[in-house]
C-alpha cells in the first residue's frame, strides 16, 4: 500500500473523498497538536543534575580502564 497526499479545493473535498472510499482508499484525519499539549509534554521531561551524571562518568571512566587479558 502506498501513501499519497493530495490537495483539494474546499468545494471539492466531499466529493473527491466519496470517490475514493468507494475505490477502497483509506482516509485519514490530519491530527493537530495544540501549543499547549506540546508545551505539556516537554514540561514532563525529566531534568538530571551533574550528580545524576556522575554514576555515568565513573561508569564510563571504569570501562575504560580495562585491559583485555593477555593468553
Amino acid at each position: 500500500m502506498q501513501r499519497l497526499t493530495i490537495n483539494i479545493p474546499n468545494n471539492k473535498t466531499d466529493l473527491v473523498k466519496q470517490i475514493l472510499k468507494g475505490l477502497g482508499v483509506n482516509i485519514e484525519k490530519e491530527t493537530m497538536t495544540s501549543t499547549s499539549d506540546y508545551r505539556a509534554k516537554l514540561k514532563k521531561v525529566s531534568v538530571w543534575s551533574e550528580n545524576d551524571l556522575k554514576g555515568f562518568e565513573e561508569g564510563k571512566n571504569a570501562f575504560d580502564s580495562l585491559q583485555p587479558q593477555q593468553w
